[in-house]
């Protein structure tokens, strides 16, 4: 798959697209709301590995391609909808970016894309995403989308020696806002 934005090249991942995410998920401000400390090359071969996987499963539930920079062609992140199911009408939304790309509006520009793409190819009926509830810039993206929250999960999960709430957003094909 890929899908052109103004400033943005998704396309589906390939195998050597791992030095780029091991250079971004190992940085610290990355890593504040993910239950790893530390993520290593292995990890991220195999993490790289499962996206590649998902792009040749037939029939394709999972859209998740890179997010690379037309400007100079670095890659910076992921953003996608993974399905449940062969031909479900609802799917999960994640996206993740590198620390140094935040701020620039890269992850909306992605995230809409991507939501394009999923309501108008995929036909979804409902997108979902959740998030750590202090992790600030992922509910306000979510949000600048037109997810609307529905709930909180107190507690919900344990990662470096304490609990985490989760929140829940949802949005649905006739709520959205026109590309």
């Amino acid at each position: 798959m890929e899908i052109i934005t103004p400033r943005l090249q998704l396309r589906d991942f390939v195998i050597d697209d791992w030095p780029a995410v091991l250079a971004y998920q190992s940085d610290p401000r990355y890593l504040r709301y993910y239950e790893w400390t530390e993520r290593t090359e292995e990890q991220v071969r195999a993490f790289v590995g499962r996206f590649v996987d998902n792009q040749n499963a037939q029939p394709r539930t999972k859209f998740q391609p890179a997010i690379v920079l037309r400007a100079d062609g670095r890659l910076i992140g992921n953003c996608g909808v993974r399905l449940p199911a062969p031909g479900a009408r609802v799917a999960e939304m994640g996206c993740e970016l590198a620390p140094d790309a935040w701020g620039q509006g890269y992850a909306a520009e992605a995230a809409r894309a991507i939501l394009a793409y999923g309501f108008e190819q995929l036909h979804l009926h409902r997108v979902w995403a959740n998030c750590m509830a202090e992790n600030a810039a992922a509910w306000h993206l979510l949000e600048k989308l037109g997810f609307e929250r529905e709930g909180r999960l107190r507690d919900h999960e344990w990662f470096k020696g304490r609990w985490w709430d989760t929140l829940i957003y949802g949005l649905l094909e006739p709520e959205r806002s026109p590309q």
